[in-house]
């Protein structure tokens, strides 16, 4: 008795080398026990909150330990902030002293755990001192479940959106685990009703949810781990490939960030749905763009409407004329670029793309000059895809200086010579490639016609289907479980 207690112990307790993963077996196993539960509270309000909030809150200690204890403190301040400065008879100074002590803790918290050695290096660098960088784990998630926090606070400073009753339902709102860790970035205004409405899923969201779910394990199990594999060669030996080899390498990691991402995306907004909540959209075939404006449209949506609404407008947006809003473009992807790593090469990766936003909006005029024709559109869509591609580089490599010397090896050493040593080699990588390009390149009626045929079908073909993608799983699987690429952030 006293082994098994030990083992169940174990089982549930935080391992850093074995974080709460959706692609993981322990949490489809523990998702099976939470369903059964959470479906015979959901009748009682409040025994469902805490519920959720409870099971929530041990995700994210599954996933990152001690740090559910910063998760749990940024929630109790900030509901206890917006309760003190939603108060009758409040002054205008004492709630912007409420909204500035929320986002130096939240935003505090955020820069010394994530930019701290950084800063700290380029100081260092300044100066010419010794340093040694500081010993911090960054909490997985903290960047996204930041952002909710500061959006809620302005949001209710604003007058958006009404202050939680209860730090339960603000606590469900932040730490919901389907978003937690890696988005969609979730908004208040468009969340906390649903908790209120405690709505039952009906049939067609329940099946909605789980072809969601099979689509995003498709994604990120299958498709995006097994091409990081040749990826990751490529990155980890920069220069150590030829021009061929390396272009691969280059379009295989474009292919894999998105498989793994909205891989994510779709599970957590196909998890939330079975439990009868909807989470916004985040992707939208965002290699489809023509232009880097409608690819900011189509990828990670939560993210990109974030940047717009506490951002790119407070900063003035486009009402300030043509040149501020070529600067406030700019200054908002630099920002992004920032978020999403605390290294000089995520801050290129931010100021190219805000370049690049500027530059499609000056060239407005004169694109439309062109018109709308096919060699036109074929034209956009190649200088577009080749300026992602090429920028998702500084995204993937180590460094500054390999990002350099991998884009520069597609230059070196390039030939067509190796494209069937190539395809005899790495046969399933192209063809999981083709899949990729292919599901693009369908319309969205298909999809919507697939997802429509899933519905309706018996539950044996859905069965039938879930079998199948589990075994393609098992089969294709690495040694271990991959973390998804935006854990990180």
């Amino acid at each position: 008795m006293t082994e098994i207690l030990h083992n169940i112990g174990r089982y549930l307790s935080y391992d850093p080398s074995a974080p709460m993963l959706f692609s993981s077996g322990t949490f489809w196993a523990l998702f099976l026990v939470f369903m059964p539960l959470y479906g015979l509270l959901r009748r009682r309000f409040w025994q469902m909150v805490v519920f959720v909030v409870a099971f929530s809150f041990f995700f994210y200690y599954k996933s990152s330990g001690v740090f559910v204890c910063l998760l749990a403190g940024t929630s109790l301040l900030d509901w206890t902030l917006s309760r003190l400065m939603s108060r009758p008879g409040r002054s205008r100074t004492f709630r912007r002293w409420c909204v500035a002590v929320s986002l130096l803790t939240s935003l505090g918290i955020l820069a010394y755990f994530k930019y701290a050695n950084f800063f700290l290096w380029n100081i260092n660098a300044m100066v010419g001192g010794n340093f040694q960088p500081l010993e911090l784990i960054l909490p997985v998630g903290i960047s996204f479940y930041t952002f909710q926090s500061v959006s809620y606070i302005i949001d209710v400073y604003k007058g958006r959106v009404a202050p939680t009753q209860t730090w339960l339902e603000y606590a469900f709102f932040l730490s919901f685990f389907p978003a937690l860790v890696a988005g969609p970035i979730v908004r208040a205004d468009y969340f906390l009703p649903q908790i209120r409405e405690n709505r039952h899923a009906t049939r067609t969201e329940v099946y909605t949810g789980l072809w969601l779910i099979i689509l995003g394990v498709v994604k990120k199990a299958i498709i995006a781990d097994y091409i990081a594999q040749y990826n990751d060669l490529i990155f980890q030996t920069p220069g150590g490939y030829s021009g061929f080899e390396t272009l691969m390498g280059i379009i295989g990691y474009t292919m894999q960030i998105y498989c793994d991402f909205s891989g994510y995306s779709d599970m957590a907004i196909g998890i939330a749905l079975i439990m009868g909540f909807k989470l916004a959209k985040n992707f939208n075939f965002p290699y489809k763009a023509q232009n880097l404006t409608d690819f900011w449209r189509r990828w990670h949506i939560s993210l990109s409407t974030w940047l717009r609404d506490y951002i790119y407008i407070p900063l003035g947006g486009n009402r300030k004329g043509t040149a501020r809003t070529y600067v406030n473009n700019f200054a908002t992807m630099l920002i992004g670029g920032l978020w999403h790593g605390a290294a000089w090469k995520f801050v290129f990766w931010g100021a190219m793309h805000g370049a690049g936003l500027a530059v499609h909006k000056a060239s407005k005029p004169w694109l439309g000059r062109l018109g709308d024709s096919w060699p036109v559109k074929a034209v956009s869509w190649l200088l577009t895809m080749a300026v992602v591609a090429a920028l998702w580089v500084f995204f993937r490599a180590d460094s500054w200086a390999d990002s350099v010397t991998v884009i520069g090896s597609v230059f070196r050493d390039f030939s067509l010579d190796y494209i069937p040593a190539f395809a005899a080699a790495r046969t399933l990588w192209l063809i999981l490639m083709v899949v990729i390009v292919v599901a693009h390149c369908l319309p969205t009626r298909f999809w919507d016609s697939a997802l429509a045929w899933f519905v309706r079908s018996p539950w044996l073909v859905k069965l039938l289907i879930f079998i199948i993608v589990v075994q393609l799983v098992l089969e294709l699987r690495s040694e271990s479980v991959t973390p998804f690429i935006y854990f990180q952030f």
